[in-house]
């Protein structure tokens, strides 16, 4: 009877502790997504706070779709260098103008002074990492066209090769008839009587 209630505990205590990690990782994730949900709110804003919300969103896409982008050309084999270290690093640099952004809206919600000098700062970082994402899509983007090319071109030749293979080759008796039918000319019946 004790080796029995000593199961049920231990198979109790279990399930505790994993549902415990599940509501936890669950938290996570709820926490995630209303920042996410109140961040888009907040950038329907038309003053300042809006637009600093807006630069938010915007950033995270950029960044978002660039990573995306190398793991792509990472799975795909290509040789990329130093590019997935330096989106790495974009990235990080992002995460911390995420964090400045969210400060300056909070501060501009918040208060009637506006600090217009940092904003213009925001804003040439945000363009700065912004356009360092678009140039790494688009690099990314020539090159698989690049590659698919190049698989284009040798699919075409292939097929050309293969299906000059296919092909059965003349008769050459089937030659000579044909020859001879086209050089021999037909008589009239008036050549008979010379």
């Amino acid at each position: 009877m004790l080796v029995l209630l000593l199961l049920f505990l231990l198979t109790a205590g279990t399930a505790v502790y994993f549902l415990v990690k599940v509501g936890r990782k669950a938290t996570k994730k709820a926490r995630k997504v209303t920042e996410r949900v109140a961040s888009q709110m907040a950038a329907m804003d038309p003053g300042q706070a809006g637009e600093t919300e807006r630069m938010r969103l915007d950033l995270r896409k950029e960044v978002s779709l660039t990573r995306q982008a190398v793991d792509q050309a990472l799975q795909a084999g290509w040789g990329l260098g130093d590019l997935p270290r330096l989106v790495a690093e974009i990235s990080v640099h992002a995460d911390h103008l995420d964090g400045q952004l969210a400060l300056y809206a909070r501060h501009s919600r918040s208060s009637t002074y506006v600090d217009h000098a940092s904003l213009g700062r925001l804003r040439e970082n945000h363009a700065k990492l912004t356009t360092s994402c678009a140039r790494i899509r688009a690099d990314l983007l020539n090159d698989q066209m690049t590659h698919s090319a190049n698989g284009i071109d040798d699919i075409q030749s292939r097929t050309d090769l293969e299906i000059e293979a296919r092909r059965r080759a003349p008769d050459p008796l089937d030659e000579i008839d044909e020859l001879y039918r086209r050089t021999a000319v037909p008589r009239s019946p008036h050549d008979d009587r010379h």
